[in-house]
């Protein structure tokens, strides 16, 4: 019976562990800095071949694979659990990175800004999730808090618990934020009438609605853009 070859029994020049020591990890590609993850592939492939058709599979975006369940990649022969929690994890570990904030809170100052700070942690989602960014009065970031998480087509959101939030974080304005995993950004009948209720309610709080933005993995909506509160 064949066996796997790992990376220690590959050709030196193969070898994307050496590669990177050599060159730095900017040098080696995305499938290479994979291989270094899984360590090796099957009887057939080594773990770079590996991961070259599973990017291609994944229309070699590293995004897209982040979307991967593991079920998903243990159906490629040569990945099991471990491989696939490993590879997820990494993938977690990148949106994680993007995400975290700097010492200096974050200032909102358009959609753009909004979409910038939601987008990796929620690119991904396979669920409507409602998030409400908190700003003080300089408008940069308090905090933000998931305040509903629903199915694949919608969520349901207590304007209550948004302000509730508010208060308790004592924002002077605030943003609401939600996903739609189906990619379209076109609000719904439902997104409409929360905003509209959101910001009413808002209002009587003195507390600032400054946009509602529908986010998809590499596009958005914003109410505040369309003239729309």
């Amino acid at each position: 019976m064949k066996e796997k070859l790992s990376i220690n029994h590959w050709a030196e020049e193969d070898r994307p562990r050496e590669k990177m020591m050599a060159h730095g990890a900017a040098a080696l590609s995305n499938a290479e800095l994979l291989a270094i993850l899984i360590g090796s592939g099957n009887v057939e492939e080594s773990a770079v071949e590996l991961m070259r058709k599973v990017l291609s599979d994944y229309r070699n975006s590293l995004s897209e694979l982040g979307k991967c369940t593991v079920e998903d990649l243990c159906r490629y022969k040569g990945i099991g659990t471990a491989k696939a929690v490993t590879i997820l994890a990494a993938s977690e570990l990148g949106k994680r990175r993007k995400a975290e904030e700097p010492g200096e809170r974050k200032q909102i100052r358009c959609s753009q800004d909004i979409y910038s700070l939601c987008h990796p942690f929620m690119c991904d989602l396979p669920v409507e999730e409602c998030w409400v960014l908190l700003l003080n009065q300089a408008s940069r970031v308090i905090d933000r808090v998931r305040i509903g998480q629903g199915g694949l087509a919608s969520t349901v959101v207590d304007v209550r618990c948004v302000l509730r939030e508010a208060i308790l974080k004592r924002a002077s304005s605030l943003v609401l934020c939600h996903n739609h995993p189906s990619g379209n950004i076109a609000p719904s009948r439902e997104d409409d009438r929360l905003t509209q209720s959101l910001f009413q309610a808002a209002q009587t709080m003195n507390i600032r609605m400054l946009d509602h933005v529908i986010i998809s993995d590499g596009a958005y909506y914003s109410y505040a853009d369309e003239g729309r509160l």
